[in-house]
């Protein structure tokens, strides 16, 4: 454990010395939503292989850097890329960044994902704020001897996603005219897309919507006492909601359709977190 927190320490003083500040915010971003990082003013840009300890993204629609500047005159550091399992990471690469921004001082977390819509009411391109997460067949981040200087043995899951937090994005939704909805998040190991069995299996335990990442992440962070928000692009409908085959390059083109919409309201929700 001690070799952990080693590594951790020393990524975080490394990026601390190429930032030269600590940042209010980290944000991760999914795949097809890095439009965001447009709107960070004065970027310090990072790339992945130049970070202590940092795992490598692989995946179409992320370009692996990580930036520092603000939005809205807050300051953030941004994802650009995130780490799956699917990729063959280990859960301790995945969560890597998560704690590393908790041990340069960062208390607050904005995860982003791309989902296919599991409820019926939803359509490609809606945005959905996550209420709570379904992960029951998949292996826990926390899994193994405990980092008891990271948190404790058995963390509260009561409320992963903050409610304060929940109210501000719906408030900056309302205030631009987006219809935000609200719903359950299932996390799935992935590569392969679910089996309209198990996405009817899903919608009967109360989920709304699906996705390869987030939810390890999200459990790192409230595992350290992070506050966390979380939104869903919805690019796709589950499978065997509609009668068509899924592929990751609609993933990415729904993305691109949205990303005008997407950025306006994370950067409104950056300009009022408290």
């Amino acid at each position: 454990m001690a070799g952990i927190i080693e590594k951790l320490d020393k990524t975080a003083h490394y990026l601390k010395e190429k930032a030269g500040f600590t940042p209010e915010i980290a944000v991760i971003l999914g795949s097809g939503l890095g439009k965001l990082a447009d709107y960070i003013e004065e970027g310090i840009v990072i790339p992945y292989e130049e970070i202590p300890h940092f795992p490598r993204t692989t995946v179409i629609g992320h370009e692996g850097k990580l930036i520092f500047g603000k939005v809205r005159n807050r300051s953030v550091v941004a994802m650009k890329g995130r780490f799956h399992y699917y990729e063959g990471n280990d859960m301790d690469a995945v969560v890597f960044p998560v704690r590393v921004f908790k041990r340069m001082g960062i208390e607050n977390l904005l995860i982003t994902n791309a989902a296919g819509g599991i409820n019926t009411g939803f359509k490609p391109g809606d945005l959905m704020l996550i209420t709570d997460h379904i992960s029951l067949f998949c292996e826990n981040p926390l899994r193994g001897e405990n980092i008891d200087e990271l948190g404790p043995r058995f963390p509260d899951m009561t409320v992963v996603y903050d409610r304060e937090l929940r109210k501000i994005a719906l408030a900056s939704a309302k205030k631009l005219g987006i219809d935000l909805k609200e719903g359950i998040y299932s996390y799935s190991k992935g590569p392969s897309f679910e089996s309209p069995a198990e996405i009817k299996a899903l919608r009967a335990m109360g989920a709304d919507a699906v996705g390869m990442s987030t939810v390890p992440e999200a459990i790192v962070a409230r595992h350290m006492g992070m506050r966390v928000l979380g939104i869903s692009c919805i690019t796709n409908m589950a499978a065997g909601v509609l009668d068509q085959p899924l592929s990751h390059e609609e993933v990415i083109e729904t993305g691109k359709q949205v990303e005008h919409k997407f950025s306006g309201l994370v950067s409104d929700i950056i300009k009022n977190w408290n």
